[in-house]
Formats: structure tokens, C-alpha cells, sequence
């Protein structure tokens, strides 16, 4: 079945001509649709329009306004914003390359850490998934006299919901005097005490870590950015193809972003919320069946069991107007397939409940039919 969202993206939203409760996507903190950030995007575009076209357009008071609260979050000089978080990984790649001989990548990373990783035109090297261990031993075996490794990985895994173990992965780069870049896109404005992301969850502070990030998940807007000292990012623009003319993501969307940055700078509550839903719906989920990690991750990644089919229980799930995300094939799936859930701020106590009163319905029915 093909479902498609027809109204706009929250924990309540229509599908396919029903109104149903939202469990799939990655708006986990439920600012793409916040009154403050929508309103923020329409007076943008009333007064300024739509579009820049690049030129003397991308030295713009929005943009600057979005640098100016990006860096008052993350407590950082400069930023670097561009038109997607997909591009994020190829700009660490290429801006760092003069500090790196050889780039070694964890075997599950997202595709846009592959295809980053591949335009710096330097050797690669797959690791075992999350194994900090083997990328050690690949270093060992791989580096050459002198040679310093890169080495990248997702943050959060986007179906999986696993945390990358970034203080042993950086102990094991350390001998090498290597280097660690994160795609932290599902863990901007949800992981560590000021949603700084995955380094702040462990309190990894370490001028040797780099990471990328999107608006387009947590943050509610659109457009990739990497926060930092103003010498990284003037050495990221030097070495990275990127320009300072170069077209930005439309204006609107940049405002919107400066709205959700200065809305969680100043007011935790929605992080708190979800992480009280994360709580609920993996205390809630664990009791059916399936060993989740406590973890304020809101991605829960359900794992294909005997005698279940993960298809049907997802189209049952949405007979019951519940809908959630079923992957097969994309970065991250356990084998035999998953069934996501996403977890928002704005969703309530009565829908994580509903949720998972409708799995516990459909997995009989399921049992049952077996």
C-alpha cells in the first residue's frame, strides 16, 4: 500500500484521506508545523520571496540571523549552512583532507556518508557495524608509516536507533592521530543536555571530532549546516567545494530555522516531553516482546520475530488508524526487515498508549492467523 500524507506533518495528520495517529518521518520534536516557526517562514517570504538565486543573495539578514542562532546553541563562532544535511558528510570529507590519508566508515553508515566519503578521492575501508574494536585493527592493518586516518559514521542510525559509541570509536583513532566526523541528523536538538547531539550525550570533548547536521528532522526547516570555530569553517570552505556565493536553501526555510533554534535556546520543554514519550513508548513496546535499549533515542526500531509478518502488522496498525514506518531496505535494517517508530514531543500520553494497544491487538491477530 502507498500512503500518502494529505494534511500537515504532526502526531496527528491525514493519510490517505484518514486522520490518523503519526508514527513514522523524523519531526521528533514537532517544530515543522509550531505556530511560531510556520509564522516565521511566512513573513519571510512575504517580504523577501522565495528564493535567493546565490550571488550577492546569499549575504543576506536572514542567513545572517541563522548563523547568529546557530552558534548561540550550539555556543559556537561560525557557521557553514548548505542546501541539504546530505551534503554535510561530503564537505567534512573534502574540507578535511589535507589532516587524513585514508577513510575508514562504519559498514551501516547512512548513504550520504558513503557517497561523501567518496568524493575526497581517498582510500576506503568498511568496519563492523558499531565495532570500535575492528576499526582499530583496520587502522593497524591499513595506515602506512605516518598515514592518519578519518574515520565517519552515522550519530544515530536512522532505522536501527543505535548510538554510535563515539568515546571508544575516538580512543581508537587517538594512537593514529586520526580524525572523527559524525552525521548527527537524528540526533540534532534531541541527544545531550542542550540537544547539542551525539558529543554532548557523552560529553566527548575532543578538538579531533567533527560533525554535520540537517534541519530537516528534529529542527522542523530544511538545509544542512556544520557549527564550529571560525577556523574550521573557513578551512572547511577552503578545502570543500563549496562557495560562499553558492545557493542556500530558500529563504523562508532559513528563517523558519533561526525560529526553531531561538524557540529551543531558550525553553527545553519539548525535549523533556520526548523524552518522557520515549520513555513511555519504549517502556510500553519492551512489554510486547522486544529488548529495547533505554535510551532517549526516539527512533524504536522493531525487529522482525518468528511468526510475525512486519508488512501485515503495519497495515493493520493503520486499519486501526495508527501509522508507522515499515523498512526493509535501507541503511541500518536489522536482517529481515523493521518495523520504525518515531516518537514526537507533541505526541500525547493517550496516542503512545493507543499505539501500543492497536501492536498488541494486530500481534494477536497475527498469532492467531499463523
Amino acid at each position: 500500500m502507498t500512503y500518502e500524507m494529505q494534511g500537515p506533518m504532526g502526531a496527528r495528520t491525514v493519510i490517505n484521506g484518514r486522520l490518523v495517529d503519526y508514527f513514522a518521518g523524523c519531526g521528533y520534536l514537532g517544530l515543522q508545523n509550531h505556530p511560531a516557526v510556520r509564522q516565521t517562514a511566512v513573513d519571510a517570504l512575504t517580504t523577501y520571496g522565495l528564493a535567493n538565486s546565490g550571488g550577492f543573495g546569499s549575504n543576506h539578514p536572514i542567513y545572517h540571523q541563522l548563523e547568529a542562532a546557530a552558534c548561540a546553541y550550539f555556543g559556537t563562532e561560525k557557521m557553514l549552512y548548505f542546501a541539504s544535511g546530505y551534503l554535510g558528510n561530503a564537505i567534512l570529507a573534502q574540507g578535511l583532507r589535507p589532516r587524513y590519508e585514508r577513510i575508514f566508515i562504519d559498514e551501516a553508515a547512512h548513504y550520504s556518508v558513503w557517497d561523501g566519503a567518496r568524493t575526497a578521492g581517498k582510500p576506503l575501508y568498511a568496519y563492523r557495524h558499531l565495532d570500535a574494536r575492528h576499526a582499530a585493527a583496520l587502522c593497524q592493518k591499513e595506515l602506512q608509516a605516518g598515514e592518519r586516518p578519518l574515520l565517519m559514521t552515522d550519530g544515530v542510525f536512522p532505522v536501527s536507533g543505535e548510538i554510535a559509541p563515539l568515546p571508544d570509536l575516538a580512543a581508537a583513532i587517538r594512537p593514529f592521530n586520526g580524525l572523527l566526523c559524525v552525521d548527527d541528523a537524528h540526533a540534532t536538538g534531541v541527544l545531550g543536555e542542550n540537544g547539542r547531539g551525539t558529543l554532548e550525550h557523552f560529553g566527548l570533548h575532543d578538538d579531533r571530532c567533527y560533525t554535520c547536521h540537517t534541519f530537516s528532522k528534529a529542527l522542523g526547516a530544511y538545509g544542512g549546516f556544520i557549527v564550529g570555530g571560525a577556523a574550521l569553517i573557513d578551512e572547511l570552505a577552503a578545502h570543500a567545494n563549496v562557495q560562499e556565493g553558492a545557493s542556500r536553501p530558500p529563504l523562508p526555510a532559513a528563517a523558519a530555522a533561526t525560529a526553531a533554534l531561538t524557540l529551543l535556546h531558550g525553553d527545553d520543554s519539548l525535549r523533556r516531553q520526548l523524552r518522557a514519550n520515549v520513555a513511555q513508548a519504549r517502556a510500553g513496546l519492551r512489554a510486547l516482546g522486544w529488548a529495547l535499549p533505554d535510551t532517549p533515542v526516539p527512533v524504536i526500531c522493531l525487529e522482525q520475530r518468528s511468526g510475525l509478518d512486519l508488512a501485515r502488522l503495519q497495515a493493520d496498525l493503520f486499519d486501526q488508524g495508527v501509522l508507522v514506518a515499515h523498512s526493509t531496505h535501507y541503511t541500518s535494517v536489522p536482517a529481515g526487515g523493521a518495523l520504525r517508530i518515531a516518537i514526537f514531543a507533541t505526541h500525547t500520553e493517550e496516542q503512545i498508549a493507543r499505539l501500543v494497544a492497536a501492536l498488541e491487538a494486530a500481534i494477536a491477530r497475527e498469532t492467531a492467523a499463523g
